[in-house]
């Protein structure tokens, strides 16, 4: 029989530097998606304008002697200067205090019209997917249905028929909002609920509201994110829009969209009062799709070591 050699039996060398790389520990699913998020320059560009777009809303206003409301007929339609950075409109009121002011509403509606959307598709798609049977086939016939109706068309009926306002406006666009983040999440909860330790804590005991919101919902929040970031913009365009019809904010309220309506007839003599808001809203729904781009990216496990 032969024998093997003793030095086989040796410790193999190990470089310390690679010694240190093997016993770091392991990146966490999240700590790694932030890690490749970060890597993304176009993602954290993104960033970077959505934050300095959010500290202007805040403190944009406070940066002028001069209120968002304020008419003053002897200086209307003014060019932008020291004095009036962005210009005044046709009412005298300066651009710049009315501009950062309709961040504020245009970045409420946006964000609030998410929320609310997170909110309502988050537990209707993950109850439908759990469930699944009969109860599955109900509530997503009824979102079906509810899908159905021109999305826009609903929401220009709502807000002719109910008093204008800020809620009426949130209220319209969430009213079907939230079927597509529905749908998102019943197909994650559907890939989901079979894997092992769903199938455990159900053995365990664990009723339905700890299986949705210890473990399918947390292991869906990368889709649920990514699907969030994409919604605010589009609440915001379609604030815009409706604005345009002259079904945007009352006045003397001031939005992104009621602004960008308003300079569009002047757009010929006074190029400066379409041209600020217009750009702000170009500018955000941009930082949105790409912080959105980048989340998918991240998440993507494909792309994944």
């Amino acid at each position: 029989m032969q024998q093997i050699p003793k030095n086989m039996f040796e410790p193999a060398s190990v470089d310390a530097n690679e010694a240190e790389k093997i016993s770091k520990p392991s990146l966490s699913f999240w700590k790694d998606v932030g890690l490749r998020f970060r890597e993304n320059k176009l993602a954290m560009f993104g960033v970077i304008l959505l934050a300095l777009l959010v500290f202007m809303a805040i403190f944009g206003p406070l940066m002028t002697p001069y209120d968002y409301k304020t008419n003053d007929l002897m200086n209307t339609n003014q060019p932008p200067s020291s004095e009036h950075w962005f210009g005044t409109d046709d009412l005298g009121r300066d651009v710049f205090t009315r501009t950062w002011e309709g961040a504020r509403i245009s970045l409420f509606i946006g964000l609030s019209a998410a929320l609310i959307d997170l909110f309502i598709g988050v537990i209707w798609g993950s109850i439908s997917g759990y469930r699944g049977g009969r109860t599955d086939e109900a509530m997503m016939r009824f979102a079906d249905i509810l899908y159905g109706v021109p999305y826009l068309l609903l929401v220009i009926l709502l807000m002719v028929v109910l008093e204008q306002g800020l809620g009426t406006m949130i209220l319209a666009m969430t009213i079907t909002g939230w079927i597509n983040m529905a749908r998102i999440v019943r197909g994650q909860v559907l890939q989901l609920k079979n894997q092992e330790y769903v199938m455990a804590a159900q053995t365990l005991g664990a009723d339905t509201k700890r299986i949705l919101f210890k473990h399918l919902i947390p292991n869906s929040m990368g889709p649920i994110l990514v699907t969030m970031t994409l919604t605010i913009p589009s609440a915001i365009f379609t604030e815009a829009f409706l604005s345009y019809l002259g079904l945007g904010v009352p006045a003397p309220l001031a939005s992104w969209g009621t602004m960008a309506s308003d300079g569009l007839p002047a757009l010929e003599y006074y190029p400066w009062r379409l041209f600020f808001p217009a750009t702000f809203i170009c500018l955000t729904i941009l930082a949105f799709n790409v912080i959105g781009d980048g989340l998918r990216d991240a998440l993507d496990p494909k792309l994944r070591k």
